[in-house]
């Protein structure tokens, strides 16, 4: 769903077949996969199978009226938008057709309101309870001091407050001599400090580097480059969220490529739970910070095709890019902490750096 695009209006229809286009319109505005319209049906005490949804979304009739609630409601529609739904679609099983005297759309209707992502916005963030940063401090303007007032470490003056008037002080130029030798040494300890760390984040030292692997058809494991983790699912959840795991426990679902042509590929998912599906972005990439997820096949709304692109000279690793997307100049990407097992994936801009987005495709035996 594209930010402040209200939900596509039923009442702007005519006959059955764009009525169903307008449902395939509304699971886009919602942003959510089959597997989430599953997970929302049933935390709302209804059913609604994957592939129920993917039938209705072929045909060009109008769905049974308790489908199309059930459906409509896990899009997030509220009440009165879900009553205009019904009208419409009771008209079109009656009359074939629907021409209401007023097709415009109705102020502040329940669309305008519900308006769910792909993702539920993580609680406790400031962005979600609308705090304002904290705001910085300004220096207060004083006076500027001489070079023979400034009291440096070190001075007698400031070490002893008793000292006689007549103490020889260090010169200014003494002063600042030290001072940048103190600020050298400093800075030095602090560039040193920061390169360990460096290290350690990227994984180097904790993990002998490994043999970087080109894309082939077959069966890979989709490492991300720099660290031992994989990418994978967690067992047991619907949404399909794919996120970055340690490689020995990247076991869901099991990931093979296919070459489409013209340097095309399909990253194809194999789950215990669901069946033969493939990686995509939902929502055609239109979405910002959209998730990287496994699901069915062939659903028009999602992007399933990918360009591999390499990276550096030599090759560093390969950009999982999503091809025609809304989004152009995207790129698969670990977000959050990138050192973090299950961090998860996303579209987001390619980085001139290509952080987080470089990836190895090892054989899998």
């Amino acid at each position: 769903m594209i930010p402040a695009e209200r939900a596509p209006d039923p009442r702007e229809v005519r006959n059955a077949a764009e009525f169903v286009a307008c449902l395939q319109a509304l699971k886009d505005w919602s942003g959510l996969t089959y597997r989430e319209l599953t997970a929302r049906a049933e935390a709302n005490g209804e059913i609604l199978p994957r592939s129920t949804v993917a039938n209705m979304l072929a045909r060009a009739t109008v769905p049974r009226e308790e489908l199309l609630v059930t459906f409509v409601r896990a899009c997030g529609v509220g009440p009165g938008g879900l009553e205009e739904w019904q009208t419409v679609r009771k008209e079109l099983a009656v009359r074939g057709v629907y021409e209401p005297a007023d097709r415009g759309p109705a102020e502040g209707s329940d669309e305008a309101a519900h308006r769910p992502t792909s993702r539920e916005a993580e609680p406790g963030t400031a962005e979600e309870l609308g705090e304002p940063e904290e705001p910085g401090t300004a220096e207060e303007p004083g006076e500027a001091l001489a070079p023979s007032d400034v009291v440096w470490p070190g001075d007698p003056a400031a070490e002893s407050p008793d000292a006689a008037p007549d103490t020889p002080r260090p010169g200014p130029r003494s002063r600042i001599r030290r001072a940048l030798v103190a600020t050298v040494a400093l800075t030095g300890l602090v560039l040193a400090g920061v390169s360990v760390v460096a290290v350690v984040r990227d994984g180097h030292g904790a993990h002998p580097p490994r043999t970087l692997t080109a894309p082939a058809a077959g069966d890979v494991r989709i490492r991300v480059i720099g660290r031992d983790l994989c990418l994978a699912e967690r067992r047991g959840a619907r949404s399909g969220q794919i996120h970055q795991v340690p490689c020995a426990e990247a076991k869901v679902p099991l990931y093979s490529l296919k070459e489409l042509g013209g340097g095309r590929w399909r990253i194809v998912s194999d789950h215990p739970d669901y069946g033969p599906g493939c990686s995509g972005i939902p929502s055609g990439g239109r979405i910002p910070d959209a998730a990287f997820e496994d699901s069915e096949c062939g659903d028009p709304s999602r992007v399933e095709q990918f360009t591999l692109e390499p990276y550096g000279t030599p090759v560093e690793g390969y950009r999982i890019a999503p091809a025609d997307s809304a989004t152009p100049g995207s790129c698969v990407t670990v977000v959050g902490d990138r050192s973090a097992a299950w961090a998860r994936l996303a579209q987001a801009p390619c980085a001139p750096d290509a952080a987080g987005q470089l990836f190895s495709f090892d054989r899998r035996n």
